[in-house]
């Protein structure tokens, strides 16, 4: 039985962000929800609570937590510290994370969202990373992320501690490429391919693994229901597929053909197994395409006419 997320106290973190705007959204139509970031813009902010959303600054650099309902039921962290600056994102992340943990040790479920961009690259387009492959440096080929996936990988050591010191169940996810309304990857390259500019790819060709905000907010209960101590660890996305099978597609729905370039300053793909992530929370439900296509139906539908 999946976590009732339906008239609870939930903490969704990083509620500016790509990623959990939509999932906020989404909860407070049943739930009591507190959306936390730093609010430095202020349109985000009114829209968010227009919907809902109470919005609560916080600062997780300077474990400024303590605005938020320490009674919560559920956590949902999507807060990323990205300044580039070590000793800010690396407190952000990981201290941060902690202090966060320690607010809400009285949680029934706190969910940490990571991200694919922990896994060493290989060298190798075919490999599907599982759980227990090799941690490493896997963004530092695009500078202005330079800090990104080591610490991602401190604030998951962080979320292992929080969860044995607090005894408070946890899971840690690794989210791939999310899309959707909100934009995301594909929503980028569908700008590059209607201006008709070359897609940069590493080579290979490499894969990743898209995920729809739908199925992002679909499995949540059951990632919270997973929620353990020690922690459990998965990956979290779809179905593996190149970067040229999801551009190609989006060039069949606008009527144009994508060109490519390939470059050194591009990331590996970061494909993995989906085997975990399935035993806990069974298929998902937005095929690839499909996600796809309802993603540029919602953000050029005129595009679509040309198809």
């Amino acid at each position: 039985m999946a976590a009732e997320l339906r008239d609870k106290k939930i903490v969704v973190t990083g509620v500016t962000g790509q990623v959990a705007a939509p999932v906020a959204r989404a909860l407070a139509k049943e739930n009591e929800v507190f959306g936390a970031a730093r609010f430095t813009n202020a349109d985000a902010k009114s829209a968010l609570e227009a919907d809902g959303v109470q919005c609560v600054r916080i600062d997780l650099a300077a474990g400024d937590v303590g605005a938020l309902p320490a009674d919560a039921d559920y956590v949902l962290n999507f807060a990323i510290q990205k300044s580039n600056k070590w000793e800010a994102d690396l407190e952000g992340n990981g201290a941060g994370l902690a202090s966060l943990m320690e607010h809400h040790q009285g949680a029934a479920a706190f969910l940490h969202c990571s991200s694919a961009a922990v896994y060493q690259p290989l060298h190798d387009p075919h490999h599907r990373f599982t759980e227990d492959d090799e941690l490493g440096d896997n963004h530092r080929v695009w500078d202005f992320l330079r800090t990104y996936s080591i610490c991602k990988i401190v604030a998951e050591e962080f979320a292992r501690y929080g969860a044995r010191r607090f005894e408070l169940p946890t899971t840690i996810a690794r989210l791939n490429v999310p899309y959707g309304t909100q934009g995301g990857w594909p929503a980028m390259q569908l700008e590059m391919i209607l201006k008709d500019q070359p897609i940069p790819v590493k080579g290979g060709p490499y894969a990743w693994n898209l995920i729809h905000e739908d199925d992002i907010l679909g499995t949540i209960p059951k990632l919270l229901d997973a929620a353990s101590v020690p922690a459990t660890l998965t990956n979290w996305g779809g179905p593996a597929v190149t970067m040229e099978e999801w551009c190609d597609y989006l060039g069949e729905l606008v009527g144009k053909q994508p060109s490519y370039v390939e470059t050194d300053f591009m990331i590996e793909g970061t494909g993995f197994d989906t085997t975990k992530l399935e035993s806990l929370v069974g298929p998902l439900q937005v095929s690839w395409k499909d996600g796809l296509r309802r993603m540029v139906e919602a953000v050029h539908p005129e595009a679509m006419a040309r198809s």
